[in-house]
Formats: C-alpha cells, sequence, structure tokens
C-alpha cells in the first residue's frame, strides 16, 4: 500500500469529490421536482398527458442510463435546431449535459415511486375528505402528500444513493468528477488499488451522510405521526 501516492492524491480526489457532489445535488433538486410532475402526469385523468408521461417513464427505466447520457451530450448537437437554439450554450458543455441527464432519469425513478406512494394512501380518507368538501389541492396538501412522502422515504433515498453511483458515468463525457480523477490517477502512476480505495471511501462517506438523513428524516415523521 503506497500511502505516499494516497496522500499526494487526496487534494484531486477531494476537488472531484466536490464536482460529485454538485451533480448530485443539482440532479437531486431539479429531479424531486420533475418527480413530483411525472406523478401527477401519470395519475392525470387526461388520457393523452397520461400517455406522454408514461412514455417518458417507460423509455428512461428501459434504457441504460450511459446511453442516455451519450445521446444528451453527442446526439443532440447533431440536430441544427438545438444548435441555434437558447439552450445550446449549456447543452454544448458535459456538465449540464451530465445534470440533464441524471435528472430525467432519477425523474422518471422517483415519480414512479412517488406515485406508488399517492395511491398508497387509503381511499376511505379521500372520500371522507371529499365529504367534507375540501378543495383538491387542500386535500393533496393536507391529507394525501403527507402520507405519501412517509411511505416513500426510504425507497427514495435509495433512488438518491443510485444517483451518487450514477454520477461516475459523468466520467464519460469527459467531466473530472471523482471517478474521473481516480481513473487519470491510476493511468498516470498504475496504481489503481490505492487510488480507487480512497475514491470509494468518498463514495462511501456521500453515501452514509445521505442514508442518516433519511433514517433522520423517518424519525420525525413517525414522531409526527405517533402524535
Amino acid at each position: 500500500m503506497d500511502l505516499t501516492l494516497i496522500q499526494t492524491s487526496l487534494p484531486q480526489l477531494a476537488a472531484g469529490a466536490v464536482l460529485t457532489l454538485e451533480l448530485v445535488l443539482l440532479s437531486l433538486a431539479a429531479g424531486i421536482v420533475l418527480a413530483v410532475a411525472t406523478a401527477f402526469g401519470r395519475l392525470s385523468r387526461l388520457r393523452p398527458l397520461s400517455l406522454l408521461v408514461g412514455a417518458y417513464v417507460f423509455v428512461f427505466r428501459s434504457t441504460p442510463l450511459l446511453v442516455q447520457i451519450f445521446l444528451i451530450y453527442y446526439g443532440l448537437g447533431q440536430f441544427e435546431a438545438v444548435r441555434a437554439s437558447l439552450v445550446w450554450p449549456l447543452l454544448r458543455e458535459p456538465y449540464w449535459c451530465a445534470i440533464l441527464a441524471l435528472t430525467l432519469n432519477t425523474g422518471a425513478y422517483g415519480g414512479e415511486i412517488i406515485r406508488g406512494g399517492i395511491l398508497s394512501v387509503p381511499f376511505g380518507q379521500i372520500e371522507a375528505a371529499r365529504a367534507l368538501g375540501m378543495a383538491p389541492g387542500l386535500m393533496y396538501r393536507r391529507i394525501i402528500l403527507p402520507q405519501a412522502f412517509r411511505q416513500v422515504l426510504p425507497a427514495y433515498g435509495n433512488e438518491m444513493i443510485q444517483v451518487v453511483q450514477a454520477s461516475s458515468l459523468a466520467s464519460t463525457i469527459t467531466l473530472m468528477e471523482l471517478t474521473g480523477v481516480a481513473r487519470a490517477i491510476a493511468a498516470r502512476t498504475y496504481q489503481p488499488l490505492e487510488v480507487f480505495l480512497v475514491a470509494g471511501a468518498f463514495y462511501l462517506l456521500l453515501n452514509l451522510v445521505i442514508a442518516q438523513g433519511v433514517r433522520l428524516a423517518e424519525r420525525r415523521l413517525a414522531r409526527e405521526t405517533r402524535r
């Protein structure tokens, strides 16, 4: 075990971990908004909207994330309309392409998780709210969504951890995040064991923070439910 290599590589790997953290946080922030919208779209009584959102979910859950990243980064630039659009300055950058791919992917998976949570709310409670004349918006805010989020929190916590792991694929489009930095150092030093052990420790730390955060949120929600 080359401790000197580990020590000299730590600053570079830490910088890569910061970029990984940026990718994860931005993707999860945009992904939760997209997931909620996707869940409501799937539950919509408007047949065209439900079918359109269902097609999006099917495509992004049925194809590998790596393929999605390649299609967004390499494929969109082949269309003249995209290159002439206002979003092209963002889509030509690997950073934003990676965030877009991660967001669309986690939005599809998260949407199905949240949809399942909404459907798990007992229908008797919904009927009671309607009998009391409660408006749909108030019913969702006070009855359906709080219970749904309590149900989906463990599963969505797993999805957040999956996003951390999936962020390593951003290195395939030249982003020097944690895995990209580790690969570059290993290729230069021919000592992959030490480098990837440290990179793995960074990933473990990120996922430990997420797991602990989800566990604390579960305990808090359980206390509120008992009240």
